[in-house]
């Protein structure tokens, strides 16, 4: 626990985020996702919440949560509605950014407006061509005079419709080995004072299977100018570091998420068990789905164990990437298996849209797949684990 919050503290904020997220976010997830139409006035409540504050220091007005509280508040959103959670955690991985890398200047300059919502937005690293490879990153960034002018393109980058800034990763160097030391990142800002996109991005918005309503975009640079102020940190080839620095409280947001999912799902078919009846007595009293609410309800507990586990090193600072990979992997499969042991116990209802549990089921996956595959999880887990117990 961090010595700013007591578990009395704790438990205030965690009661304010029930009831916000019980009576402001769970009756209006269908209809947004359904429509795939932003939240806008969602958006304005998390702003009075203060979520989009919710890590950042309160030297720079934020909250400062512990990871613990934070990765707590993130369930309870994900058991309502997945999507958003991507919101804020987006916005905050950016911030995390700046506060762990940025000049005091750049502190100073962005943080306080990134607490307030006045500026939202959330980290620009993939590319149509890299993913889990962010050395291979072809976005360039070519000094001019006070300026850089950055081309490009970006794919899967949340918040960059509805928002007005990136932190935006490119390369500076592209002849230097090894590649990292040839990328940088930048702040970006991407709108003007009226709302419209600067020239030389151009920003389209992706059709996806789940996590609806929350904009997830291409965005093109064009010969886009940003001032050498924002190059975050005022040196070049520190872009890989700064970008990875802020996975691991990513990656714990993740697996909050594929938690929230799980215990979403979980607590659907718990009440749908009993509620719906064959061969003359409630299903939950049949075996067969006493064996899945069982399996369920388990896999969500240990999610949440080794969430906890995460989070209470990355607030005590120590090095936490297999934690936060376990704790990651292991929870977003949680979400999907929960998710479609849900659907098998809704039986033909679970393919009707007029139950939520469908949602579940098409939001699950994104989570094995964003914050680094699964499978790059495991790779990490076991290099971590080889230098743990090295001979």
């Amino acid at each position: 626990m961090s010595e700013a919050y007591s578990k009395e503290d704790e438990l205030a904020i965690l009661d304010m985020i029930n009831k916000w997220v019980d009576n402001d976010v769970r009756p209006i997830a269908q209809k947004y996702d359904h429509a795939d139409e932003y939240p806008h006035e969602l958006v304005e409540q998390m702003k009075e919440l203060g979520l989009f504050g919710a890590t950042i220091s309160q030297e720079y007005g934020g909250m400062g949560l512990p990871a613990s509280i934070y990765a707590k508040i993130v369930i309870k959103v994900a058991s309502a509605w997945m999507a958003p959670g991507g919101v804020f955690n987006s916005h905050l991985i950016q911030a995390s950014a700046v506060e762990r890398c940025g000049t005091a200047e750049q502190k100073a300059r962005i943080l306080p407006r990134m607490v307030t919502g006045e500026l939202r937005g959330g980290i620009a690293l993939t590319e149509p061509n890299a993913g889990s490879d962010l050395q291979a990153i072809n976005t360039v960034a070519v000094k001019d005079g006070d300026d850089y002018i950055i081309n490009g393109a970006k794919t899967w980058i949340t918040n960059s419709l509805n928002g007005n800034s990136l932190a935006v990763l490119v390369k500076t160097d592209t002849e230097i080995q090894p590649r990292h030391k040839g990328t940088s990142m930048f702040f970006v800002e991407t709108k003007d004072s009226a709302g419209n996109f600067l020239p030389g991005i151009e920003v389209i918005k992706m059709k996806k299977l789940g996590y609806r309503a929350i904009d997830t975009c291409e965005v093109v640079f064009t010969n886009f100018r940003v001032s050498a102020n924002n190059l975050i940190g005022g040196i070049e080839g520190k872009g890989f570091i700064q970008a990875v620095g802020g996975l691991e409280l990513g990656r714990i947001n993740v697996a909050a998420r594929g938690a929230g999912i799980a215990l979403g799902a979980t607590e659907l078919a718990v009440k749908y068990a009993q509620e719906r009846e064959t061969f003359g007595k409630a299903i939950c009293n049949h075996q067969a789905i006493q064996l899945k609410l069982g399996e369920m309800a388990t896999k969500v507990e240990a999610a949440r164990l080794l969430i906890e586990q995460a989070a209470e090193k990355y607030d005590a600072g120590e090095r936490c990437d297999m934690e936060a990979g376990m704790a990651k992997y292991f929870a977003s499969e949680a979400g999907v298996y929960c998710a479609n042991e849900a659907m098998r116990i809704f039986g033909g209802y679970s393919y009707s849209v007029e139950y939520d549990i469908e949602r579940y089921y098409r939001d699950a996956m994104l989570m094995c797949i964003g914050e680094g595959t699964n499978e790059m999880q495991r790779i990490i887990i076991s290099k971590q684990l080889v230098e743990k117990y090295k001979i």
